[in-house]
């Protein structure tokens, strides 16, 4: 046996003693004991437990791996994320002020994917065990809207009708205002009968939409979701922000720094969660690679009111980023790439004067990357503040805002 202190959390949420060695489930200034295997701990004795240790709320949390963080309190775990905001900075040398974490209430969970197994006796449905294809049910989970912890029985009924014991779906169901959206992958391929059942199954569980492999199987009501005044209706499976809570923070957030601009560029849009609430006091040009959603976006745009105008514009951002010249005629910036950020269209920012940039990140990392690029061309970092959407994750997101000061 081996005994060590954990001086830290590591980025997936696990302790880390010096070495580095890594232990789960363990805490910053416990002494834990187990057995070396590689750069982990094993078979863990906790010798001497945190004062900030807490008893989990949910009974599943040791099997499941949808949390990794319910054994710590809530202030740990909040300033665990706002702490890894500043150490990615300061891995660049930038120094802010980074704002207390805000963090979404359990049960607020509007999006999940499910997984679906067919067994000798039925069927099994949860989330995969921690470190593990395995699955775990978890009956009545804390962290999804009561809408969503009923899902299991519907997943379930999904795997009788169009699943086999050697595959599983892949369960994707997203709270709308007019019921359960949910998109299914995995599953046999669809004909006639499997068709007739999964309309039965929609109807019985009042879905608003079912898509199978990306096609539709049956709507009885477009599933809205609404982004501002506008109510959209996203493609199948679409990006969507995983609570509203989170929704509500970074959109305010957002329009935060961009103030009283006029007129603005939202790149990477999506289906116009910062473009269509911008658009109450300033037009904007929306850019987005997926042409569904841009369309999904332009719809719910052309039937809101009081709305200025909102441009759609469907365009590989990765490859072919805005350049300056583009970029002059706005006054503010929003920017929310995908994990990996965006260096391309980040380097023409740079080169831009839009005198504000609203940056959302669901990677502090890439993020300040992209801040020192910007500071290197003259912006000012004046804030971050970190938005815990993911509750009891090592998962946080960011706004950071970004002012021109001078220009290099």
């Amino acid at each position: 046996m081996t005994t060590v202190t954990i001086e830290r959390l590591g980025q997936q949420g696990d302790g880390v003693a010096r070495g580095p060695i890594f232990v789960p489930l363990a805490l910053p200034g416990e002494v834990v004991s187990g057995t070396i295997e590689g750069d982990n701990l094993i078979d863990i004795r906790i010798e001497t437990p945190s004062s900030d240790r807490v008893s989990a709320p949910c009974p599943h949390f040791r099997s499941c791996g949808g949390c990794q963080l319910q054994h710590a309190n809530d202030d740990l775990v909040a300033n665990f994320k706002r702490d890894t905001v500043i150490t990615a900075l300061a891995v660049h040398g930038i120094e802010t002020e980074v704002r207390p974490t805000l963090t979404s209430p359990d049960k607020s969970r509007r999006r999940a994917t499910f997984t679906a197994r067919r067994t000798k006796k039925g069927a099994l449905v949860g989330f995969h065990a921690r470190k593990s294809d395995a699955v775990i049910p978890v009956p009545q989970c804390i962290l999804v809207t009561p809408a969503l912890a009923a899902v299991p029985a519907l997943a379930e009924a999904l795997a009788m009708a169009g699943t086999s014991r050697k595959a599983a779906l892949s369960v994707t169901v997203t709270e709308s205002i007019e019921g359960l959206d949910v998109s299914v992958t995995g599953g046999k391929s669809l004909d006639g009968p499997l068709r007739i059942s999964l309309a039965a199954l929609c109807e019985t569980y009042k879905l608003a939409r079912l898509t199978w492999d990306d096609e539709l199987v049956g709507m009885r009501i477009p599933p809205v979701q609404a982004l501002g005044a506008a109510l959209v209706v996203p493609p199948p499976g679409a990006f969507l922000q995983a609570t509203q809570h989170g929704q509500d923070t970074l959109t305010a957030l957002v329009q935060e720094v961009v103030g009283d601009a006029k007129s603005v560029v939202d790149l990477f849009a999506g289906c116009g969660t910062f473009a269509l609430p911008l658009a109450e006091k300033a037009e904007v040009l929306a850019v987005e690679g997926a042409s569904d959603m841009v369309s999904a976006m332009d719809a719910g745009w052309r039937k809101a009111q009081g709305l200025k105008k909102v441009t759609g514009l469907s365009r590989d951002l990765m490859r072919r980023p805005l350049l300056p010249d583009e970029l002059a005629k706005f006054q503010a910036a929003v920017i929310d790439p995908p994990r990996a950020g965006a260096t391309s269209q980040i380097a023409e920012l740079a080169k831009s004067k839009i005198p504000a940039i609203a940056h959302v990140s669901c990677n502090p990392q890439t993020f300040s990357r992209d801040a020192a690029t910007l500071i290197e061309a003259g912006y000012v970092l004046e804030w971050v503040q970190p938005v815990d959407q993911f509750r009891w994750s090592a998962h946080v997101e960011l706004v950071g805002a970004f002012r021109l000061t001078h220009t290099r």
